[in-house]
């Protein structure tokens, strides 16, 4: 393409195209001690606790500690009271965890956490393999959490899984997500959060149902937790953030997955959503670097290699390209 005669085709102008401007900082909720453990063999308490002290190192200031939730279901977070306990040491943390059901968000409520996930699926088929309910009982079931987190003086989130496309049923039509949404938003939920649970999204699907959402939750958070399965989650990042989306869930190394939605994967990685942001000028808070230190401890810790790409080059900006200006010149 000439430049000259087109123009430069630059981020800001793709968005301006659609009526937004990039936002200048992204806020980035790590996930990885809840969605990434989840189907990992169990950790010590100890190893828990040193991986969010590396996270908070890294800049970190957003985290979903653990879950409540069946200890037989998930025995890798079975230990969510006795973390709970020790979240006290990093005070300059928003932490959350994430509920299923009125029985979870009592004892999260109980052990002292105030700022609660709630997570309802999008299908009848994900709800009942999920959470042992029908979407209609889910529905209930939120407006109950919510008016208890409020009473405690907390925050309520709700999160809906497979938002875009169901393991068992198919793509899951938007109007559902948005009836889900309006009648939570109803309730009083004070955030949203649209989960690829199956890593299936694509940019014009993240673009069509985040507009579908806003229509029925003004005013409100509209954020999006991706898995990258299918190696499309950073495209549904751009997509996202033409739309001014500035919330997205994140795990070290890539880490994650459902264990009642079959084809899961691992989320969109930390540090690789770190560095696309800070490559293109978008601030995070977080340091690349120091996220790839406590990524390659976390892998010790589960005893597997990550997927994130950046467990295996640096970034970009501040590289030193001179040993690969010696090797050239050496080859020729």
């Amino acid at each position: 393409m000439d430049e000259q005669s087109y123009g430069p085709w630059t981020l800001e102008s793709m968005a301006s195209a659609i009526g937004h401007s990039l936002p200048r900082a992204v806020d980035i909720r790590e996930v990885g001690p809840r969605d990434g453990l989840q189907l990992e063999r169990k950790l010590t308490l100890d190893q828990k606790i040193r991986m969010i002290d590396g996270l908070v190192a890294a800049g970190v200031r957003r985290i979903e500690a653990t879950s409540f939730v069946s200890p037989t279901a998930v025995p890798a977070l079975a230990d969510a009271p006795e973390l709970a306990k020790e979240l006290v040491r990093w005070p300059e943390v928003d932490f959350c965890v994430l509920v299923a059901g009125v029985g979870g968000a009592k004892r999260a409520l109980a052990a002292g956490i105030t700022h609660l996930e709630y997570v309802i699926s999008a299908s009848e088929s994900h709800a009942k393999a999920n959470a042992g309910k029908t979407m209609a009982e889910s529905i209930e079931a939120g407006e109950q959490i919510i008016k208890m987190v409020h009473e405690a003086g907390g925050i309520c989130e709700v999160i809906i899984a497979i938002a875009f496309d169901c393991p068992f049923e198919g793509p899951t039509p938007a109007s559902r997500v948005a009836d889900i949404v309006k009648a939570l938003v109803k309730a009083g939920a004070d955030r949203i959060c649209l989960g690829d649970t199956i890593g299936t999204a694509t940019p014009d699907r993240v673009i069509a149902l985040v507009q579908a959402v806003r229509d029925q939750a003004p005013g409100h958070s509209i954020g999006l937790h991706l898995h990258n399965t299918r190696d499309t989650a950073l495209a549904n990042v751009l997509a996202a953030l033409m739309l001014g989306v500035t919330d997205f869930d994140a795990a070290i190394g890539g880490l994650g997955g459902c264990p009642f939605a079959p084809g899961a994967s691992g989320n969109l990685s930390t540090e690789d959503l770190t560095n696309f942001l800070e490559d293109m000028g978008i601030r995070t808070g977080l340091n690349t670097s120091a996220l790839k230190q406590i990524s390659a401890e976390v892998a010790n810790f589960v005893g597997h290699d990550l997927s994130a790409a950046m467990t295996k080059v640096e970034p970009r900006i501040g590289f030193t390209y001179a040993a690969n200006q010696n090797l050239v010149h050496t080859q020729h």
